[in-house]
């Protein structure tokens, strides 16, 4: 494996990992619908199941083989982005960070849809009445990722001036 791309293996790994270790303990020690307060009036650990896309998107709609379907284009996700990031140039930091952060995170939540037919969610984060979507870490690299890749794409100067800041 080329030096330059050990980002694009290791940090989705990491991700990953990290993912299922927080879902499982969720599994096991926060039964379903069940909440504990983890910042009062701001944070709580919500163990919620999500049979939908993003931010349980088709969450509340059924149709035969949902899962299926759902895994499939997560998986072609998958096999884009890997592709994609392949072709970005070492020097190419920030879209590579960004894309591994994606990766990492849909697979997180592909080994979910596959194995359970559903994704774990629990970081359930409010304010006052205004409420956030319950999440993951998963969910979390998602957003990140694709923050980095937004910011990239905003500002590509950064990325010429880091190059020749060495």
């Amino acid at each position: 494996m080329a030096k330059g791309r050990r980002l694009e293996i290791w940090l989705p790994i990491v991700i990953l990992v990290l993912d299922q270790v927080t879902k499982a303990m969720v599994r096991a020690w926060l039964p379903l619908h069940e909440s504990v307060t983890a910042i009062p009036g701001f944070l709580d650990f919500t163990h919620v199941r999500n049979s939908g896309t993003a931010f349980g998107f088709l969450n509340a709609v059924d149709f035969p083989g949902k899962t299926v379907v759902i895994s499939l284009v997560a998986t072609g996700a998958l096999v884009a982005i890997a592709m994609y990031s392949l072709a970005l140039a070492a020097h190419q930091i920030y879209a590579r960070l960004g894309l591994a952060l994606v990766s990492g995170g849909a697979a997180g939540n592909l080994v979910d849809r596959i194995f359970a037919g559903s994704v774990v969610d629990f970081v359930d984060a409010y304010f006052g009445t205004w409420h956030f979507w319950t999440f993951n870490v998963a969910d979390s690299a998602i957003t990140v990722g694709v923050i980095i890749m937004l910011l990239d794409m905003l500002w590509p100067g950064a990325q010429v001036a880091t190059e020749h800041a060495d």
